[in-house]
């Protein structure tokens, strides 16, 4: 078996969601901060999915439930997730030899 697992599915997603006016504005100036700090003007909507993800990343309570709901393996989302992999042997790291 290969040390690098199946990659995960990269087809992205396309989402369409009605922001309140108050957040859309909000969301500009994060972009504006984000130009400034970083030299580099990237469109809001480029921004998101990388806010999201550092939203959903820093929730421990999300992080909880979801190591309680799944047994380990590849994360369906973001395939940062380690996965233990099978050595040539047939036996998984850690495990003892017969």
């Amino acid at each position: 078996m290969l040390k690098l697992p199946k990659l995960p599915d990269r087809i992205p997603v396309e989402l369409t969601v009605t922001l309140n006016p108050e957040l859309h504005q909000r969301l500009q100036s994060y972009a504006a901060l984000y130009r400034d700090t970083y030299g580099t003007t990237e469109p809001v909507a480029d921004l998101i999915p990388y806010m999201l993800d550092a939203f959903l990343d820093s929730d421990r309570a999300y992080a909880k439930a979801q190591k309680e709901d799944r047994p380990s393996g590849p994360d369906p989302v973001g395939g940062r997730k380690r996965q233990r992999v099978a050595m040539a042997s047939g036996r998984q790291p850690g495990e003892p030899e017969d």
